[in-house]
């Protein structure tokens, strides 16, 4: 549903943001992308947008290729970025018309909008409040019910908990949970190994534009993920359990 191949970006500057990433998100699956700041996460998000252009390689979202076809492509996805921009006058109802009307949804009542913005936990008097008084895990429950409303089996998801508190982190990851069991394709970049261990099906860690290193949730299972992170990131080795202090 959301592929790479040998997908490449180098910047006018020269600089390779992303050197051959090959990746595959199936239904119903949730894949974690990992890495420090500048490691190739958001680049990869904004080339399955078509935000950007490869170098080299493909992005394909439902077998489209988003360069070739991004009108037909960008149908079939929705998109959580980590700070969600929202019209901070409108009322949460307003900014989901609005937006659904955008991705092509005219067939919306007012009933619609408030069924998804129970589903994903906004209090009901929040409703027709104006978001420019929302918290961001508010903002960032209404950005992922307007990738709800679209309807799209895909969702690229860039840093998604960052700035959350741990009871709105919680509360997101349970609803990415939900959106699997309904049989998305999930892409997640992150920074957050702890939250990555509690919902990822897949890993895959990025350094200086090179995938390193895939995991699955058996192997995970087996594994330290944050020793695992750090050996291929940053080259540093934690003390086992049982070594010598």
């Amino acid at each position: 549903m959301i592929e790479a191949i040998n997908l490449t970006k180098r910047y006018e500057d020269g600089t390779l943001a992303l050197d051959g990433l090959t990746l595959k998100v199936n239904p119903g699956e949730i894949y974690c992308l990992l890495g420090e700041n500048g490691a190739g996460k958001t680049t990869t998000i904004n080339l399955f947008l078509n935000f950007i252009e490869p170098t080299a390689g493909r992005a394909l979202i439902n077998g489209i290729d988003v360069t070739r076809d991004p009108l037909e492509a960008k149908k079939y996805v929705a998109y959580l970025p980590e700070n969600v921009m929202l019209y901070g006058n409108f009322t949460a109802r307003q900014n989901l018309d609005f937006f659904a009307k955008l991705g092509g949804r005219r067939d919306l009542r007012r009933e619609d909008y408030y069924r998804v913005m129970r589903e994903i936990g906004l209090p009901e008097k929040a409703f027709e409040q104006k978001v420019k008084a929302f918290s961001k895990g508010m903002r960032q429950k209404l950005g992922l019910a307007i990738c709800m409303i679209k309807q799209a089996p895909a969702m690229l998801l860039d840093e998604p908990t960052a700035g959350l508190d741990p009871a709105s982190a919680a509360e997101l990851l349970h609803l990415l949970r939900r959106l699997r069991e309904q049989g998305r394709a999930i892409l997640m970049s992150t920074h957050d190994i702890f939250r990555t261990k509690e919902i990822a099906d897949r890993v895959g860690i990025l350094k200086q534009g090179r995938l390193v290193v895939e995991l699955t949730a058996r192997e995970l299972a087996h594994e330290n993920l944050e020793r695992l992170y750090l050996e291929y990131v940053a080259g540093t080795t934690l003390p086992r359990a049982g070594d010598a202090a």
